[in-house]
C-alpha cells in the first residue's frame, strides 16, 4: 500500500507504509498493533499530537486506535471480540491528523494513511447447546428405557476435527440416561409427577457437553420435563380417627378423602360401606353431603361403648377411577346432654368395664401407698445410720480394735523400771497439806471440782462430736475423777515407821496350811493349786 505525505507544512509522516498484529478469538481490551509516526512541530504541543481514525476495513466496529500521550503512537485495541470462523483476518486502513488545525495558507494536504493487517488465531471454543433451557412434556408413569429426545450440542471450531461427549451434570432422582456419543435421553426410572423432586410439575437435569481439545472445553445445558398427570393414585379417607355417642344422637362424623393426583383425577368422591362383613352396614350408614364431603352416623339405636375399625371404601373420578378401602377407627362412648363423650364413658369406650376401672383405681392407691412408706422408711434408717456414725469416731470402735496381748515377756529380773514415776505428784494442794507419811491414792481426794460441759437438750448433729471433746478435756484435767486406787506407791514408806520392812518376810513351805481348796476355784487357778497344793505327783 502506498503512502501519501502531504507537501506542504509541518504534519506526520508515517515511519512504515504497512502493520501487521494479531488476535485471539473473543479476546476484548487487547492492543494488536503500534502506529508511530514523525512530525518537526514542538513535542507535546496540539501541532504534534497525533489523532487516529480507522476508515476503512472495519464494518462492525472490533477495531479503535488510542493516542499515547507519551509517545504519541497509535495503539490499535480490540473493543468487540472477533471470531474466527467468521473473520480470519482484517486488513485496516488508518488516517493520521494533527491535533490542532494548520495555520492559515496552509493546504489541508497534510492527512495521511497507512494499512493495518490483523489475523485472528483460533481458539478451542466450548461447545453449546443451542436450545438452552429445552422443555419437552410427556405423561408420567412412561416405562423405563423410553427415548425422551436427543439433547445436543454444537462445536463452534468448524475448522478443529474435535468430538464431543456428553454427560449428567446433574440428576436428581437418577431418573434419566444420555448417550455420551449423540445426546440422546431415555428414562432410568419412571417419572412419576407425585414426586418431592418435581416442582410445579417440572422436573429439571443438567448434562455437560466436552470437547477433546487442547485444552479441553465444555458447556452445560438444561432439560426441563414437564410431567402430565394421570390416575395413579387412589384417594385416602380421612380422619383416620374419630369419636361419636352410642345412642344416635345429631352428632355425626364427617369424612373427606385427599388425592396425590390433579384434576380431574380426584373428585367428586364416592363413599361406601362394603358389604363383607355384614356388621358393618347393619350398625353403620353414610350420607353424601357433596362431591368431597360425606357423614358417617350409627344405623342402629344404640351401639355398645368401645373402639370400632369401620371400613369405607373410596372412588375417585379419574379416568379409569381408582378405589381404596380405608380404616377409620371410630370410639364409641356414653355422652353427656351436650353430646360430648364423659371422662369415664371415655376410659370405657377403650374396653375396659366399670369394675375393671375401680381395681385399677385401688391398685394405684395401693401401690402409693406402698412407695410413700418405703421412703419413710429408708429415710429413717438413712437418719439413725447418720446420728451413729456422729457418736462413733470409726477409730474408738472398738469392734475394729481388738488387740492380743499374750505375750508377758521376761520376769522382773529382766525389767529396769522407773518407779519414781508412780509417785503421786507432789504439787496436788491436798496432798501437801497432809502429814509426812505414807501418801495414800485409795480415797476420794479433796478438792475443787472442774465444770463439766452441760449437755443441750436436743443436741445439733455437728455439735457432738465438740460436745465429746469437752467433756473428755475436763475429765483428763480433773483429779477427783475415779478409779482412786489405780495407782498404790510401795517404794517409800515413809520416816518413822514402827513395821520392819517387808524384805525380811519369807516364803515358806511348811505344809501347816492347805491350799486344796485352790483346785475348786477352776482352771484359772491351776497352776497357784499345782505349786501350793501339792497336785498330783507323776
Amino acid at each position: 500500500m502506498n503512502v501519501r505525505r502531504a507537501t506542504h507544512g509541518n504534519h506526520h509522516v508515517w515511519e512504515q507504509l504497512e502493520y501487521a498484529g494479531e488476535v485471539p478469538e473473543n479476546r476484548v481490551e487487547t492492543v494488536v498493533a503500534n502506529l508511530t509516526v514523525m512530525d518537526r512541530d514542538q513535542p507535546h504541543s496540539p501541532n504534534w499530537n497525533a489523532v487516529y481514525r480507522i476508515i476503512s476495513g472495519d464494518p462492525s466496529g472490533h477495531f479503535s486506535i488510542r493516542t499515547d500521550p507519551v509517545t504519541n503512537e497509535g495503539m490499535v485495541t480490540v473493543v468487540k471480540a472477533v471470531d474466527y470462523e467468521l473473520n480470519r483476518a482484517f486488513m485496516l486502513t488508518v488516517m493520521v491528523s494533527n491535533q490542532a488545525p494548520l495555520a492559515s495558507g496552509i493546504q489541508m494536504s497534510f492527512q495521511s494513511t497507512a494499512g493495518v493487517t490483523i489475523s485472528v488465531m483460533d481458539i478451542n471454543e466450548a461447545p453449546y447447546f443451542p436450545s438452552n433451557h429445552k422443555l419437552i412434556r410427556l405423561e408420567e408413569g412412561v416405562p423405563t428405557g423410553t427415548v425422551l429426545t436427543t439433547f445436543s450440542a454444537v462445536d463452534p471450531d468448524r475448522f478443529m476435527q474435535q468430538a464431543v461427549r456428553y454427560s449428567k451434570l446433574s440428576d436428581p432422582a437418577n431418573w434419566l440416561h444420555i448417550n455420551a456419543t449423540n445426546g440422546q435421553i431415555t428414562t432410568a426410572a419412571v417419572l412419576d409427577r407425585e414426586s418431592l423432586y418435581i416442582k410445579n410439575n417440572v422436573y429439571e437435569a443438567t448434562f455437560l457437553a466436552a470437547d477433546n481439545g487442547i485444552p479441553p472445553a465444555s458447556g452445560t445445558g438444561t432439560l426441563q420435563i414437564y410431567l402430565i398427570d394421570i390416575n395413579d393414585n387412589a384417594p385416602e379417607l380421612l380422619p383416620k380417627e374419630a369419636q361419636i355417642c352410642e345412642k344416635p344422637s345429631l352428632n355425626a362424623i364427617n369424612i373427606t378423602a385427599a388425592d396425590a393426583d390433579m384434576d380431574p383425577n380426584i373428585g367428586p368422591y364416592v363413599f361406601e360401606l362394603p358389604f363383607v362383613p355384614a356388621t358393618v352396614r347393619r350398625n353403620w350408614t353414610i350420607t353424601r353431603l357433596n362431591g368431597d364431603y360425606a357423614q358417617l352416623s350409627l344405623r342402629i339405636l344404640y351401639l355398645e361403648a368401645g373402639m370400632y375399625d369401620v371400613p369405607i371404601i373410596v372412588t375417585d373420578s379419574g379416568n379409569p377411577p381408582l378405589s381404596n378401602m380405608s380404616i377409620i377407627k371410630v370410639k364409641v362412648c356414653p355422652c353427656d346432654e351436650n353430646g360430648d363423650c364423659t371422662t369415664i364413658g371415655a376410659v370405657a369406650a377403650a374396653g375396659l368395664g366399670t369394675g375393671a376401672i375401680v381395681a385399677i383405681l385401688i391398685c394405684i392407691v395401693i401401690l402409693l401407698t406402698m412407695v410413700l412408706l418405703f421412703v419413710v422408711w429408708m429415710k429413717r434408717r438413712e437418719k439413725e445410720r447418720h446420728t451413729k456414725q456422729l457418736l462413733i469416731d470409726p477409730e474408738d470402735d472398738v469392734r475394729d480394735n481388738i488387740l492380743k496381748y499374750d505375750e508377758e515377756g521376761g520376769g522382773e529380773e529382766d525389767q529396769d523400771y522407773d518407779l519414781s514415776q508412780l509417785q503421786q505428784p507432789e504439787t496436788m494442794e491436798h496432798v501437801l497439806s497432809k502429814a509426812p507419811g505414807v501418801r495414800r491414792v485409795d480415797e476420794r481426794p479433796v478438792g475443787a471440782e472442774p465444770q463439766y460441759p452441760v449437755r443441750p437438750v436436743v443436741p445439733h448433729p455437728g455439735d457432738i462430736g465438740d460436745f465429746i471433746n469437752e467433756g473428755l478435756r475436763a475429765a483428763d484435767n480433773d483429779p477427783t475423777a475415779p478409779p482412786y486406787d489405780s495407782l498404790l506407791v510401795f517404794d517409800y514408806e515413809g520416816s518413822g515407821s514402827t513395821a520392819g520392812s517387808v524384805s525380811s518376810l519369807n516364803s515358806s513351805s511348811s505344809g501347816d496350811q492347805d491350799y486344796d481348796y485352790l483346785n475348786d476355784w477352776g482352771p484359772r487357778f491351776k497352776k497357784l493349786a499345782d505349786m501350793y497344793g501339792g497336785g498330783e505327783e507323776d
